[in-house]
């Protein structure tokens, strides 16, 4: 099982159509579509089709693997304006970055939920309160 983070806390995963490999995807699939993306994937091979995908799911393999976040930007530069979660291993210290690199929500194990309960994620809720770069320019 897995838990849903988002700014308001833990909740449980409401999407249920499913997720499919961006290798097995159809170039006419117009249904509720849901891409799995590994944390190596090109985000450029899916500049034609953004438009009918519903959901991209990133795959973070370890805390220490940011390739994730590059993803969800160039997602969000590329006009990509359906849900974007992170899955894997990101961990309460990263949902700030998560949320500022184009993120709407983070999926975590309940394993890792039970080792970092909701109040370290509510923590960093406030991800917009806390952007260096923005109070560098002043």
């Amino acid at each position: 099982m897995s838990t849903i983070v988002t700014d308001t806390g833990f909740a449980a995963d409401d999407w249920t159509n499913g997720f499919v490999a961006m290798a097995e995807r159809a170039a006419n699939d117009c249904s509720d579509l849901a891409l799995d993306l590994a944390s190596d994937a090109e985000p450029a091979q899916l500049a034609e089709s953004l438009q009918r995908i519903h959901m991209i799911r990133v795959d973070f393999p370890s805390f220490a693997d940011g390739r994730g976040f590059t993803i969800a930007a160039q997602l969000r530069r590329m006009g990509f304006t359906g849900r974007l979660r992170a899955r894997g291993h990101v961990i309460a210290d990263q949902y700030a970055m998560a949320r500022r690199s184009g993120f709407d929500e983070v999926e975590i194990s309940d394993d890792l939920a039970a080792r970092q309960p909701e109040a370290q994620w509510l923590a960093r809720a406030d991800w917009k309160a806390h952007n260096y770069q923005a109070r560098l320019r002043g």
